[in-house]
């Protein structure tokens, strides 16, 4: 079993507009589906709710951890940490980088999320699976944000 989930998405964008997609909270909030507290700061938590539907329940928390203008965003959390019961600040989290190159006069995004392998046994496969699939989606929500829904 693999212990990162990776995703590549071309987008028809200077990397100056997926830049500010990915990091200005509000901006990040539309197509990721939560409601960020505030902006992202490096080495500070960002906080917030779910709004996907189903998921309004699950708290959103994540803790900044580069913010290298224009090439790399990322930040730690624990993977589908969705049981609003559980207490989950005694795992390991994952690390999630954007990745952001100039290519063809748009810009290639590469999505990594790594680190499963440090996840309690009975939560490793269905975090991992959960995610990829998350990662799918968001991979096709931050290009119609970007490029507008009749570019999908």
């Amino acid at each position: 079993m693999s212990d990162h989930i990776r995703k590549y998405i071309e987008l028809k964008a200077p990397i100056a507009r997926v830049w500010r997609a990915l990091t200005d909270h509000e901006e990040f909030g539309t197509w990721f589906r939560v409601k960020l507290d505030g902006p992202f700061v490096p080495g500070q938590d960002a906080t917030g709710r779910i709004t996907h539907p189903g998921y309004e329940h699950v708290k959103w928390r994540a803790t900044v951890v580069r913010m290298e203008e224009p090439h790399l965003f990322s930040f730690t959390w624990h993977p589908y940490a969705v049981d609003p019961e559980k207490d989950y600040s005694g795992e390991t989290p994952t690390l999630v980088e954007f990745k952001l190159e100039e290519r063809d006069g748009g810009t290639l995004l590469t999505i990594t999320e790594s680190g499963f392998d440090t996840l309690p046994d009975h939560r490793r496969v269905e975090a991992l699976r959960m995610n990829e699939g998350g990662w799918t989606a968001q991979a096709h929500n931050i290009r119609a944000h970007i490029e507008g829904p009749l570019n999908d």
